[in-house]
């Protein structure tokens, strides 16, 4: 087997694979830096809930449009994400219940929920559509809602660049300056929920969220720049995608797992080679004596 025939002709041969890959590159544009702030803001485990979250909204998107339709499922999730979301702050907020527990309580409803209203009127074929995704199934529709999404993360990003790194590392001080913190954080939330109904059609709702947080954990362990960590989360999200698709197309594995597994076997080697990794500490590098 030629190179050529290991890394390009998947791609050069079936379409499908050519919109999966352009699918994977444009999540991980917008997922990885997402996931960079989730991780700063110490809110990873609330990625995941949130991509529980969505759940119930698609499943009635699925109910009421009859099929696997991504506009009424994309809506669906939507509409239920940041109502969670929204709900999980203000119960926070109101209750003496702390922001993760009252994410935790929600999630777990919604996910339940979710499962509930898939199996009401679809099959188990539909249930693993919804849970695991279908990334060789994108069509041309679906690619132009992610792209949207992605540069609509990117522009957004771009223009609450400075004020959501300030309300990152010393909310007082953003108002203590009349800064409106709690609008960045609302806008913040809605990219996460945006990127993981991006997400959705292609990994699903168990999957969407590690192509969110695994790159962010790799690019913190390869820098401690928050510009440099934005753009190796971005880069990391985007060769997981294009090594799991070669991977799952060669050793005829489920897709998008494969991705996921892509990103954690990049993830465990950086654990022991990167710069604050394991192996410098354990070895290091002898001093140079003047």
């Amino acid at each position: 087997m030629t190179a050529y025939d290991l890394l390009l002709a998947p791609f050069a041969d079936f379409g499908f694979m050519r919109r999966a890959l352009v699918a994977c590159l444009c999540l991980g544009l917008g997922s990885g830096p997402i996931g960079v702030f989730l991780m700063l803001r110490r809110m990873s485990l609330m990625g995941d809930a949130m991509s529980h979250a969505v759940l119930p909204g698609a499943a009635i998107g699925y109910l009421v449009a009859g099929s696997l339709s991504l506009t009424a499922m994309g809506l669906g999730g939507l509409i239920a994400g940041l109502s969670v979301a929204l709900l999980s702050g203000a119960v926070s907020r109101m209750t003496v219940l702390q922001e993760d527990a009252s994410f935790a309580s929600f999630y777990l409803a919604s996910l339940a929920l979710g499962v509930l209203i898939v199996s009401l009127r679809g099959s188990n074929i539909d249930l693993l559509h919804v849970l695991f995704g279908t990334i060789l199934a994108i069509d041309a529709s679906a690619l132009y809602l992610i792209g949207a999404i992605t540069s609509l993360t990117l522009v957004v990003l771009a223009v609450i660049y400075r004020p959501l790194v300030a309300e990152c590392f010393d909310p007082g001080f953003l108002r203590a300056v009349g800064g409106r913190g709690p609008v960045y954080h609302v806008l913040f939330l809605l990219l996460v929920v945006l990127n993981l109904v991006a997400s959705f059609q292609a990994l699903g709702t168990l999957m969407a969220v590690g192509l969110m947080m695994l790159p962010a954990a790799i690019a913190q362990l390869w820098s401690r720049s928050l510009a440099v960590m934005m753009a190796i989360a971005a880069i990391s999200a985007a060769a997981s995608g294009y090594l799991g698709l070669i991977a799952s197309y060669h050793l005829e594995l489920a897709s998008g797992p494969t991705i996921i597994m892509t990103a954690a076997i990049l993830y465990a080697f950086s654990i022991f080679f990167a710069p604050s990794g394991l192996a410098r500490r354990f070895f290091p590098r002898p001093h140079l004596k003047g």
